[in-house]
C-alpha cells in the first residue's frame, strides 16, 4: 500500500510551483479576508491584537504552514529513497516548500503583533 506522500508523486516537477502557489493563495486569503473583515465588522480598538479576527488569521496561517512543512518533510523522505532526476526533483521541491513555509511565518508575524484594523 502506498503512503499518502508517495501517492502525491512528490518527484514530479509540478511541485516546483505548488509551494509558492499555496503561499500566494494563503496571502490573498489572509490579507484580503482581513481587509473585508475590517470593512464589514472591525474589532473594537480596545481589544488590540487579542481579537477574533486575529485569531482566525493566525489559525489559517498555522494551517498553511503545517501543510507546507508536511510537504517539505514528505519531499525530503522521498528524496532519500531515489537517485538521479527523481531525487533532484524531490530535493528542489522540498527546498521550495520550506521557503514557502518560512514565508508564511515571516509574513504572518504582523498578525501576532499588530491590531488588524488600524
Amino acid at each position: 500500500m502506498l503512503s499518502l506522500m508517495e501517492r502525491l508523486r512528490l518527484t514530479h516537477p509540478i511541485h516546483f510551483v505548488i509551494g509558492l502557489t499555496l503561499w500566494s493563495i494563503w496571502f490573498v486569503v489572509v490579507y484580503g479576508g482581513q481587509a473585508v473583515a475590517c470593512e464589514v465588522a472591525p474589532p473594537m480598538p480596545e481589544q488590540g491584537v487579542f481579537n477574533l479576527l486575529n485569531g482566525w488569521l493566525l489559525i489559517v496561517s498555522i494551517l498553511a504552514m503545517a501543510v507546507l512543512v508536511a510537504l517539505t518533510w514528505g519531499c525530503c523522505q522521498i528524496a532519500n529513497r531515489h537517485q538521479g532526476r527523481l531525487r533532484f526533483n524531490a530535493a528542489v521541491s522540498a527546498g521550495l516548500y520550506l521557503f514557502s513555509a518560512l514565508s508564511v511565518v515571516f509574513v504572518a508575524l504582523p498578525i501576532v503583533g499588530v491590531p488588524p484594523c488600524l
